[in-house]
């Protein structure tokens, strides 16, 4: 059964939702070496697959309310991107905690506006945007709760907050990919190709260690938004939660 808000939370569950600030500062810094492959390694590693993926995150945006758009965990900015080219006259606003990710990216959106900024604690006046999307960063937090809730307090009432995710694998199959997957192929080529190994070793067990998707559904559910759709992509690999705040 899945958790309500008025459930107790579960030890293991908050555990994983929650880690050390140090934790969180080691990862902004190996995204900041990591920045200059980043874009590449992404491409090959999913065989151009995230690029779909995204274009799909983005439809779940379009029956929005007027209002700015937030990519929350902007990375290199292939989202902000897409969302420029989708809705060209609106105020793009991409937020990530590593400025080298986002110097990286720039030249993709360049009438976007760029802040360096923690999701869990964003720069933004509450109801600031219509809609925020959040790809492949919740799982980078330090503390998954307080992004959603800091995602929450920055949208309209009736907003849309799009998360396109590797959340922890629940079937056998997908199980079963992810280890062969994450534990041998993304450390190896990473590594080789960025030089980091320990980088990519790190973003095969931020997927293990991640909440599902059912538990991050409740979460957003605990944290006032009303989930509209959830669905796994390419046979669970990763993941697409919409939902729109109440």
């Amino acid at each position: 059964m899945m958790a309500t808000a008025k459930d107790t939370p579960q030890p293991d569950l908050e555990r994983r939702l929650a880690c050390s600030d140090s934790h969180a500062a080691g990862v902004r810094d190996m995204f900041d070496r990591i920045a200059p492959t980043y874009d590449t390694l992404n491409h090959l590693l999913s065989a151009g697959i995230d690029v779909r993926w995204r274009k799909l995150a983005i439809e779940t945006l379009a029956t929005r309310p007027e209002g700015p758009i937030l990519d929350s965990c902007a990375g290199t900015m292939d989202l902000t991107a897409m969302l420029a080219k989708r809705w060209p006259n609106e105020r793009i606003v991409a937020s990530d905690f590593a400025a080298q990710m986002l110097e990286a990216g720039k030249q993709k959106a360049p009438l976007a506006e760029r802040i360096v900024a923690d999701a869990m604690a964003m720069p933004f006046d509450a109801e600031s945007f219509a809609a925020v999307i959040c790809g492949f960063g919740m799982r980078n937090l330090s503390d998954t709760r307080r992004g959603v809730r800091e995602a929450r307090r920055v949208l309209k009432k009736g907003g849309i907050f799009t998360t396109l995710e590797f959340f922890r694998p629940m079937s056998a199959a997908t199980k079963l990919f992810h280890g062969i997957y994450g534990n041998v192929v993304l450390p190896t080529v990473g590594g080789i190709i960025s030089g980091d190994r320990s980088a990519y070793a790190y973003l095969t067990q931020s997927m293990q260690h991640f909440v599902s998707r059912p538990e991050y559904e409740a979460l957003c559910s605990a944290e006032g938004f009303r989930v509209t759709s959830a669905k796994d992509l390419t046979f669970g690999i990763a993941s697409l939660v919409v939902a729109e705040a109440v």
